[in-house]
C-alpha cells in the first residue's frame, strides 16, 4: 500500500481541487466568439468595458500600457535603499520605461538583483565598466542613483555615452557642478531631469493649481517641515565629503523646492539657522537641524525647517487669503491627502482629498520617457537642481553668520517656473 503521509493527501487534495476548478473555469467561459464585454483589441490599445456607473467611479475603461519591447530601457546606477526599496518596485507599475541594465561596485548584489529582474549577466556593470553602456542598445536612460557627490562624474559620462539621465536630487554638492552636467548633457544633445518626484506626484499637483487659483486670493504664508531621525552608523549621508551637507540638502531641499513649484516664483532673500550638536557622532561633519526663510517678489514668505534628529515628519501647509492647503504627510512615498480649508456658506469647511494610490517613481520615469518621445524639456530639467543648489549655498551662507542674504529672484518678477519644462501628458498632470 503506498505510503500516505499527511503531505502526500494534501498535495494530491490540492492538486485534485485545482483540477476542478480549471474544469469549472473553462465551463462558465462562453464557447462562442467573445463579445464586446471581453474588450477589444485595437493595435496595442485594450478596451475594456466599464464595470460601474460613470457617474460614481473614476476606473478608467481603457488599460493603454506600452508594450514591453517598446519601452524605454533604464540603467540604474547604484543599488542602495532607494533603488531597492522604491525605483527598482516602480518598473512594475511603470508604463513606459523597464529596467535594461544595473551598475554596481559589488558583483554578487548586481547578480542577485539582476536575477530577480530579469537584467542578464551581459548587462550588468561596476563603475570602471560604466562608459560601455554606450554599446548597450537596450539602453536609452541612465538613473543615477549615488552618493551625491558622484552625481556630476556619473552624468557627464553618462552624456558622453549617449545617453539621456535622470539624476536623483540634489543635483549636486556644487553650483559649479550642477553647471558642469547641464553644460555635458547639451553638448551631447541628451536630455537631463532631476528626479523631484513630488512635482509628479498627484496631490501635489492639485495642491499647485488650488494655491495657485485666483478664486483662493493670493498665497501669503508657506510652512514646510521634513526630517527623519538617522542612525548613528556613519552611512554616506553623515560625511560632508560624500554628501555635501546635512540635512538641508537631504530632505530639507523637499521643502525648498516645494515653496518654488507651489509659487512658480523665485526667492529674492534668505535667512537661516542651523543646528551641529558637538556630543552626537551623526554630526561630526554635517549639520542637524536647518531652520531657513524665504522672502518672494509678490510678497509670500515662506518658513520651512529640516532635521536628521527627530521622528519622521513631512508638514506642508499654504496660506492663501480666502484659503489654506495642507499635506501631512507631504513628501512621503504613500498615504498621501490633501486637505482644504474654506469658507463654506456661513461656516468655515475643511474637505479632504485622497486620490487614488500611484508609485511616484514609475510617475517620474514615465514623464521622462514622455519628455524624450516628445522632445520636450522636462518639468525638472537640470535647470531647477541648479536653482536649488544655488538657493542651498545662500542658506548655508545666511546660517554662518551672513544675516540676510539677497538672491536675483527680483529679475524674475512677473514670471513663473522660469526653471521648469513642459507638463508631461501623463495622467494627472495639469
Amino acid at each position: 500500500m503506498a505510503d500516505l503521509s499527511r503531505r502526500t493527501l494534501v498535495g494530491s487534495a490540492a492538486a485534485g481541487l485545482a483540477a476542478i476548478g480549471a474544469t469549472r473555469a473553462q465551463a462558465a467561459l462562453p464557447t462562442d466568439e467573445p463579445s464586446a464585454l471581453f474588450g477589444t483589441v485595437t493595435g496595442d490599445r485594450v478596451t475594456l468595458p466599464p464595470l460601474h456607473d460613470t457617474a460614481t467611479d473614476s476606473d478608467p475603461a481603457t488599460i493603454n500600457v506600452t508594450p514591453v519591447n517598446k519601452r524605454l530601457g533604464v540603467a540604474v546606477v547604484g543599488l542602495g535603499h532607494l533603488a531597492l526599496n522604491q525605483i527598482l518596485p516602480g518598473f512594475g507599475r511603470a508604463k513606459d520605461v523597464k529596467v535594461t541594465a544595473l551598475v554596481s561596485g559589488e558583483r554578487d548584489k548586481a547578480r542577485a538583483i539582476g536575477a530577480q529582474y530579469g537584467v542578464p549577466e551581459t548587462h550588468l556593470y561596476d563603475y570602471a565598466s560604466f562608459d560601455r553602456l554606450r554599446d548597450n542598445p537596450d539602453v536609452d536612460i541612465i538613473y543615477i542613483v549615488l552618493p551625491n557627490s558622484l552625481h556630476a562624474e556619473y552624468t557627464v559620462r553618462a552624456a558622453a555615452a549617449g545617453k539621456h539621465v535622470l539624476c536623483e536630487k540634489p543635483m549636486a554638492t556644487t553650483v559649479a557642478d550642477c553647471q558642469r552636467m547641464i553644460a555635458a548633457c547639451a553638448q551631447a544633445k541628451r536630455k537631463l531631469m532631476i528626479a523631484y518626484r513630488m512635482q509628479y506626484e498627484p496631490h501635489q499637483r492639485m495642491l499647485i493649481g488650488m494655491a495657485r487659483d485666483p478664486a483662493h486670493g493670493p498665497i501669503r504664508l508657506i510652512d514646510a517641515v521634513n526630517g527623519q531621525n538617522d542612525l548613528g552608523n556613519g552611512q554616506w549621508r553623515q560625511k560632508k565629503a560624500l554628501a555635501g551637507g546635512g540635512s538641508l540638502v537631504d530632505v530639507g531641499v523637499y521643502c525648498l523646492n516645494a515653496t518654488r513649484y507651489i509659487t512658480g516664483e523665485e526667492p529674492v532673500e534668505v535667512t537661516a539657522r542651523l543646528t551641529q550638536p558637538k556630543d552626537d557622532p551623526r554630526f561630526r561633519e554635517i549639520e542637524d537641524i536647518v531652520q531657513f526663510s524665504l522672502r518672494f517678489p509678490s510678497g509670500t514668505v515662506a518658513h520651512c525647517a529640516s532635521g536628521y534628529s527627530f521622528h519622521q515628519s513631512g508638514h506642508l501647509r499654504v496660506q492663501s487669503e480666502k484659503a489654506w492647503f495642507e499635506m501631512s504627510p507631504a513628501f512621503s512615498y504613500d498615504s498621501l491627502e490633501l486637505k482644504v480649508g474654506r469658507k463654506m456658506g456661513m461656516a468655515n469647511g475643511v474637505t479632504t482629498i485622497g486620490l487614488s494610490p500611484n508609485d511616484q517613481f514609475a510617475r517620474e520615469m514615465d514623464a521622462f520617457a514622455w519628455s524624450i518621445r516628445n522632445d520636450h524639456t522636462p518639468l525638472t530639467p537640470g535647470e531647477e537642481g541648479l536653482q536649488d543648489m544655488r538657493i542651498i549655498q545662500a542658506i548655508y551662507q545666511a546660517a554662518a553668520g551672513g544675516g540676510v542674504v539677497s538672491l536675483p529672484g527680483a529679475a524674475t518678477v512677473g514670471r513663473l517656473d522660469v526653471t521648469r519644462g513642459a507638463l508631461p501628458g501623463i495622467e494627472g498632470m495639469s
